[in-house]
């Protein structure tokens, strides 16, 4: 090979070595430089997150229903320990142990559990903090402590607290961990404002030597924490407190398994109270069963039954194809539609029976009467106007929202049966905002818990409310005026304090089972308002299969007025005559 061949060859390999290395400098200086920054500063930083306080939940007075209680973190600094792992493990473990299991047996599987997963942490090489155990108690810590073990620390953090226990429970959800281990609000408000509550935690970042431990005199650097916003809802304590307590009396008499209260204000939607049981405690969700997390006034739907009699009237009085006079031609006897029979509770008729009449007597022959004169195109615009079929947007967590079945797919006798509430579902809390737009002159509302927001910077109101006209007010107080009629009428009206016009409609609904109704279990169930011409709450109370009695007149109605009387007292109302 010639002089110049060599030449030409070593300056090709030059060429192509100073590729490569051009080529390496720039995948590190651009490609991989933030990747290679991050791994520098691992190497010469540590981090410490501080976290934020969660912002708690009041009720309209201020009390705390959601509330932060002092606890601690208890962590290990790996460069400071001074015991194996196993011997620290083996002295702390006892005192940091979840003991779910009572039997001997099973309190020392947990104890082996949490023993082996303090070692594991303690022997992590690539680390220099590791967490222990969140949220232990000032004994907890003060017995750690005690042990004098170099290396492991405290930090102050918070655990959630519920001073109401489970009063409010549905309404407020619980605070668990997502799959970060993080905090994270699940159902009701500390689901729904889970973000606003949890703030933003704050981070210290300092320099380390070669060993990890940090420069006293190094720079340090960071971003403060912002605790959450607190929540100020409209929740009455003593509201809570009421229907919670006749609740829990009316499940027990009447022998049903489960049942709930919602009281809204009908004029702005607010939330004075809701309690459904049974319930659980939300400071120990963990130890029930989670089929009782979803609050069943916006997350499970019912039959309404003759409770939804109201809303077809209202919406036939609208649209004018009856009055409250207007005489019912074909109520002698049972309907026949196809292949149905269509018959009332009683199996009593009452021929040329008004519209008054029809739900005072709560005829479920006047009704299908009622709706074939409204027709189906004019039946479904109310019904989608009162909300059926719509979710109602309350700022709780798990709303569900039935559907309404497709216009074009009712038949005659969907038709007939949905005006006595049969053959569509609907959740309470949709029933409580429909017949609400009857107590409040003909506006449907929008339903909400939380009418405050604080932070540092303030209180902020949430508004504006949305409403929207759903019936003319002079429909609303005709309305108004067949349910007082029909509750003077009720065997019940004897229990309502003397003086007041209350209206009311019952409700008895079979349950729907593998395609067909449940002849023995029910859905008893009252929904009304009161005062009828000035309403302070609109109020439903649904009772899950009593066994006293069936009816819904005999069972939820009673309630009903149990706990009108109480509201009335409290809220200081004047009798109308």
């Amino acid at each position: 090979m010639s002089s110049n061949a060599r030449i030409n060859f070593l300056l090709i390999g030059f060429f192509l070595i100073g590729i490569l290395i051009a080529s390496r400098l720039f995948y590190w200086q651009v490609l991989a430089a933030e990747e290679l920054a991050l791994v520098g500063e691992k190497q010469y930083w540590i981090s410490f997150e501080i976290p934020a306080k969660r912002g708690e939940i009041l009720a309209q007075d201020g009390f705390p229903l959601a509330a932060n209680k002092e606890a601690f973190l208890i962590f290990a600094s790996i460069p400071d320990l001074r015991q194996a792992p196993e011997k620290i493990a083996a002295k702390i473990a006892p005192f940091l142990v979840a003991e779910k299991d009572d039997s001997q047996e099973g309190k020392q599987g947990q104890l082996e559990e949490t023993e082996e997963i303090i070692k594991e942490r303690l022997n992590r090489q690539d680390l220099v903090w590791v967490p222990l155990k969140h949220r232990v108690s000032r004994e907890t810590k003060k017995i750690l402590e005690n042990l004098e073990i170099e290396g492991i620390g405290f930090e102050e953090e918070q655990t959630r607290n519920y001073p109401e226990g489970s009063s409010a429970a549905h309404l407020l959800g619980f605070v668990g961990s997502d799959v970060n281990g993080q905090d994270k609000g699940y159902f009701g408000l500390e689901g729904y404002y889970d973000l606003e509550l949890k703030g933003r935690p704050g981070v210290v970042r300092r320099e380390k030597d070669a060993s990890g431990k940090p420069i006293l005199v190094g720079e340090i650097s960071g971003q403060e924490q912002k605790d959450g916003r607190t929540l100020v809802t409209t929740i009455d304590r003593t509201v809570q407190f009421i229907i919670e307590e006749k609740l829990k009396a009316g499940l027990e008499r009447y022998g049903a398994v489960s049942g709930s209260v919602t009281l809204m204000d009908p004029k702005t939607g607010a939330i004075l109270g809701m309690i459904s049981l049974p319930v659980y405690n939300p400071e120990s969700f963990f130890d029930f069963n989670k089929e009782l997390f979803p609050n069943p006034v916006i997350a499970s739907s019912y039959e309404p039954g003759s409770t939804f009699k109201v809303l077809v009237m209202a919406a036939a009085l609208d649209a004018e194809v009856v009055k409250p006079d207007t005489r019912c031609d074909q109520c002698s006897g049972p309907r026949q539609i196809a292949d149905y029979s269509i018959k009332t509770y009683n199996n009593q008729y009452y021929p040329q029976s008004t519209m008054t009449e029809v739900i005072g007597h709560s005829d479920n022959v006047g009704m299908v009467f009622v709706t074939e004169k409204l027709g189906l195109e004019k039946s479904f615009f109310y019904l989608e106007k009162f909300g059926l079929g719509q979710p109602t947007g309350i700022d709780l967590e798990g709303e569900i929202t039935p559907a309404l079945r497709p216009k074009n797919q009712w038949r005659k006798i969907d038709l007939a049966t949905v005006s006595f509430g049969q053959g569509i579902a609907a959740t309470p809390l949709q029933m409580v905002r429909a017949v609400g737009a009857i107590a409040n002159g003909g506006y449907l509302v929008k339903p909400f818990v939380v009418k405050k927001v604080i932070d540092k910077k303030g209180e902020t109101e949430i508004f504006p409310r949305e409403t929207e006209k759903v019936i003319k007010p002079s429909t609303a107080r005709i309305m108004t005026e067949m349910m007082v009629n029909a509750t003077e009428k009720a065997w019940f009206d004897q229990l309502k304090p003397k003086g007041f016009k209350i209206a009311t409609k019952t409700g008895t609904a079979q349950i729907p089972i593998a395609g067909h109704y449940d002849e023995e279990k029910t859905i008893a169930s009252c929904i009304g308002f009161a005062p009828a011409d000035n309403s302070r709450f609109v109020m439903l109370v649904t009772l899950q299969e009593p066994t006293s009695s069936p009816w819904g007149a005999n069972t939820a109605a009673p309630l009903w007025i149990e706990i009108a009387k109480e509201l009335i007292v409290y809220y200081g109302i004047m009798p109308d005559l």
